[in-house]
């Protein structure tokens, strides 16, 4: 068996063997296999798919090409949530400690950046000091103590997904079904969850554009749920705009403590509230009242106790908390320009995608896989959709690094909006699965 021949059939829509899949991942995750031969056979798994079987057997093996958790002396239900990744996603950071502020033990492992989407491992780093690469004991040790870590996938976890998942990043391959599929899942089950609650983005700033998509995603996962006896649930979020009011870095860690304190933006809070409910149904915790499981989700953000589990988590894994404590301190990108309305009327649209790819210029993620991230950059939305807009109003800010990308960058936005004269609604969940 060679890396080629494997190579050969997928190009030709050979389904692959389990011992195919497994050769690859195993060969690949030991450096036998370069990365151009890996691409190859990426690509052609993106441009021609797989089969349930190849993918269930593709998650399996990256799930098992290094350590697997064991949580339970921790519980016997862990609860995770993963994001299939959008624009302007910040919701990990305030989900994350309601949950554990409401009880639930929380053992989290986040991906960082991948094509136009932000990710929540990289949102962490842009708060000074905080850490992300513990080993598995102190990220055990830190659930015990003060019921909450956050980190990104640590080398002996899932070892084959984050080569893979790097790989397709840099290679025009982040959004092939079976490859989000196996890599998520193969994350939950390497990283010991019991139950997952699954963001399934849709639209133009999502990985699935539309409805149908979103929806064969989710029944794809909840399938791989279901053989490795993982309960799972799917909620379908809209990812047509950017979610919030902020794109970028430590932008979306400012959004994300402010919605901790209370001030949360209408689109944010409705997936915050969808995803903590079904999160606290599946711990066993709590009832199945939605109304219920809601007024405790605000209560613990009213009281302080979400924020307050939030700068535990951010001290524990040597974070400044001071930062958290004063927003102000966070360093700021040195050019500032405001998006001016060339148009009276109510926004229609406003294109999560391209303002992805805007934001991927600005330095907000990666298109190699060495590129450094520039934390300070991004964008900030006074007008979203459905909101009244006079000529020569405020849309956005532009926050950049250089005044040529700014410009070019404030252009890019004014293309993302649409100006009518038609108030519109929107619906931020679309669907349960």
């Amino acid at each position: 068996m060679n890396i080629i021949d494997i190579i050969e059939n997928k190009k030709n829509r050979k389904e692959l063997s389990n011992e195919e899949i497994e050769y690859f991942v195993t060969n690949y995750t030991s450096g036998k296999i370069p990365d151009y031969q890996a691409a190859a056979l990426i690509m052609a798994i993106c441009i021609n798919g797989m089969t349930q079987d190849e993918i269930l057997s593709l998650t399996n093996s990256m799930a098992f090409s290094g350590e697997v958790l064991d949580l339970s002396d921790i519980s016997d239900n862990i609860v995770d949530k993963h994001s299939t990744g959008g624009v302007g996603d910040k919701i990990t950071l305030i989900v994350m400690p309601i949950i554990a502020s409401l009880g639930i033990p929380v053992a989290k492992m986040s991906g960082r950046g991948l094509g136009i989407t932000g990710g929540t491992a990289d949102k962490l780093e842009s708060i000074p000091g905080y850490n992300v690469n513990l080993s598995v004991e102190e990220f055990k040790q830190n659930i015990k103590d003060i019921g909450i870590s956050l980190i990104t996938q640590t080398l002996n976890l899932a070892p084959a997904d984050k080569k893979i998942y790097s790989l397709r990043d840099t290679i025009g391959c982040t959004n092939s079904m079976p490859l989000i599929a196996s890599s998520i899942m193969s994350k939950k089950i390497a990283s010991g969850a019991n139950s997952i609650v699954l963001d399934v983005t849709c639209g133009s700033g999502a990985f699935m554009k539309d409805r149908e998509s979103a929806k064969r995603l989710a029944k794809m996962m909840n399938l791989i749920g279901k053989w490795a006896k993982r309960k799972t649930v799917c909620v379908l979020t809209n990812m047509d705009e950017p979610l919030g009011y902020s794109v970028g870095n430590t932008l979306e860690v400012i959004e994300a403590v402010n919605a901790l304190k209370g001030k949360m933006a209408k689109d944010v809070k409705d997936v915050v509230v969808k995803l903590c409910v079904q999160m606290m149904i599946l711990s066993g915790n709590y009832s199945n009242s939605y109304n219920e499981n809601k007024k405790k989700v605000l209560d613990v953000i009213e009281s302080g106790k979400a924020f307050e589990k939030f700068k535990q988590l951010v001290k524990k894994q040597g974070g400044d908390i001071s930062y958290i404590e004063d927003l102000g301190k966070f360093e700021k990108a040195p050019i500032i320009t405001p998006v001016l309305s060339d148009e009276e009327g109510y926004v229609e649209k406003l294109d999560a995608g391209k303002v992805g790819k805007a934001g991927l210029e600005l330095g907000i993620g990666r298109k190699q896989k060495d590129d450094v991230i520039d934390y300070r950059v991004g964008l900030i939305f006074d007008k979203k959709i459905g909101d009244k807009v006079e000529k020569d109003e405020v849309l956005a800010y532009v926050h950049s690094n250089n005044p040529e990308k700014a410009e070019e960058c404030v252009e890019k936005i004014k293309q993302a909006y649409k100006i009518g004269n038609k108030k519109i609604s929107k619906k931020n969940i679309i669907e349960i699965i």
